[in-house]
């Protein structure tokens, strides 16, 4: 009984054992559980998240594909952007500019149609330039559609790219466009140059899978204004050319007119030289006749002469020896003009001449109260020249400097070398002339209008055979004067390359 009993009670504790070891089992299973659901519960989110980052990953592919092949796309339309530039650039033609478009530009630029207008201002109407994809059917249809002109002026007066995408808002314009041009989209850009008609640019396709982006219009922009600055070089290069002809026609016909007008003013001067010369052949006769026989009468041996006809005599003589002077001057000035007087050149000292003029006008000098220097380095002193004909320049220039030089002044003779050549300075302290009488000086018969000039007698012919003289030895003379400051006579000679 009592081994029952206790059978009982450990069947009983043993039963409790188990209950509570199933108790502790359970407990550690549903926390376990707990811990399984939360790490489930992160995995889910964990997966959740690396799902919308797959999501997104693929969506950012999917963009950079979009944009890589946006870029090959834009790549390769300046690629062809740039061979067109360079095409139309080998032109200075305006008809030609349009048809250096071709087709493979196109295929470039994602097109497969292209057409360019011109508006012709003095028609009043649009003149096709440039066709491409399009038949002989299609292009009189396209120009045959005058309703769209007014949208196209307007295209061009606004100066901006339009394309099928941008025309939402006028869905009827633009199903228009794409009925006359048979695509399904297109880009209209304006051809702008600064000078002369314009125009625009149309490009399209009949590809239903092509989408007209923001980098399509741009490159046709760019393609619209590479265009329309061909067309404003071509235009300014036959603007050039033009002048250029009209220009070398001028000249050309104002070279005839001159060397006509040389022609006959050469035949002129030569029958003026040829006058002058018989003229004075002609004078010199019955001068020689006058003054020989007033010579013969005023040596007395036909009689006596009374005092007053002695004076008149005198006169007779003194005027024979002026006009022979002048008759002188003029066939010496003929004579060079017309090349018949060879100047006979050699080495020459012009310290030598200076001191030779010196002493035939002294007793001038003398009587003119006029203190004389002449100033002759031995570098500045040896020319190639007629020995004679310098003596004349010398006594014409310095008899002037007397002539209009008061008593108490001076005559300065300089010299110096200039370059290859010897200038020649004669300067004198007298009454000067105005600045209007500096060129008019050397023409012949001209006599500067003052008092000295008004009392004394000359012919005006003394500065031009010094003229004449200094130009056949291949030198230039000048004069620098003011009123009452003096005058400054300068010429140049060669400069004598032996000795």
């Amino acid at each position: 009984m009592y081994e029952s009993k206790y059978l009982i009670n450990f069947l009983g504790m043993a039963s409790l054992a188990s209950i509570i070891f199933l108790g502790i089992v359970i407990l550690v299973k549903m926390n376990k559980i707990r811990h399984l659901n939360g790490a489930v519960t992160k995995l889910k989110k964990s997966l959740d998240e690396m799902d919308e980052q797959a999501k997104l990953i693929v969506r950012t592919d999917i963009e950079l594909n979009k944009i890589q092949e946006e870029l090959d796309k834009k790549i390769t339309g300046l690629y062809a952007l740039q061979r067109l530039s360079h095409q139309m650039s080998t032109t200075m033609e305006e008809g030609q500019i349009f048809k250096k478009i071709e087709v493979e530009h196109l295929e470039d630029l994602d097109f497969e149609k292209a057409c360019a207008f011109s508006w012709s201002s003095a028609e009043k109407t649009f003149i096709l330039q440039m066709s491409l994809g399009y038949t002989q059917e299609d292009t009189q249809r396209i120009k045959s559609a005058t309703d769209l002109e007014s949208a196209y002026l307007d295209l061009i007066h606004s100066g901006k790219t339009l394309s099928s995408d941008s025309l939402q808002k006028e869905p009827a314009l633009r199903d228009k466009i794409k009925s006359i041009f048979k695509v399904t989209s297109f880009v209209l850009s304006p051809v702008s140059p600064k000078e002369g008609d314009k125009g625009f640019l149309f490009l399209g396709t009949e590809s239903i899978d092509t989408i007209i982006s923001e980098g399509d219009r741009e490159l046709i922009t760019i393609l619209a204004n590479q265009i329309g600055q061909a067309l404003e070089n071509a235009r300014l290069f036959e603007k050039t050319w033009r002048s250029q002809q009209d220009l070398e026609k001028k000249v050309e016909e104002r070279t005839q007119e001159l060397t006509h007008t040389l022609d006959e003013l050469r035949i002129v001067s030569k029958r003026k030289t040829d006058f002058i010369s018989s003229v004075s052949h002609e004078l010199r006769t019955p001068l020689t006749s006058i003054k020989g026989y007033a010579s013969i009468l005023l040596t007395g041996n036909l009689g006596a002469i009374p005092d007053q006809i002695r004076e008149r005599l005198d006169k007779i003589n003194r005027h024979s020896d002026e006009l022979v002077q002048l008759v002188n001057n003029l066939l010496d000035i003929a004579r060079i003009e017309s090349g018949r007087e060879i100047m006979k050149k050699e080495i020459v000292d012009l310290n030598a001449v200076t001191e030779k003029v010196s002493d035939l006008l002294s007793v001038q000098f003398k009587d003119h109260q006029i203190e004389f220097s002449a100033q002759m380095p031995e570098e500045a002193r040896m020319v190639s020249a007629d020995r004679s004909q310098i003596e004349r320049v010398f006594i014409n220039i310095i008899g002037n400097a007397i002539k209009f030089t008061p008593a108490g002044g001076k005559i300065t003779v300089q010299s110096h070398k200039v370059d290859k050549n010897i200038q020649v300075d004669i300067n004198d302290t007298g009454c000067g002339m105005p600045e209007e009488a500096l060129e008019a000086i050397f023409e012949e018969f001209y006599r500067v209008d003052n008092l000295i000039n008004q009392q004394t007698k000359g012919t005006g012919l003394g500065l031009t055979l010094v003229k004449h003289i200094i130009e056949a030895h291949n030198g230039k003379i000048w004069v620098k004067s003011r009123i009452n400051a003096g005058s400054t006579f300068s010429f140049t000679m060669p400069e004598s390359t032996q000795g």
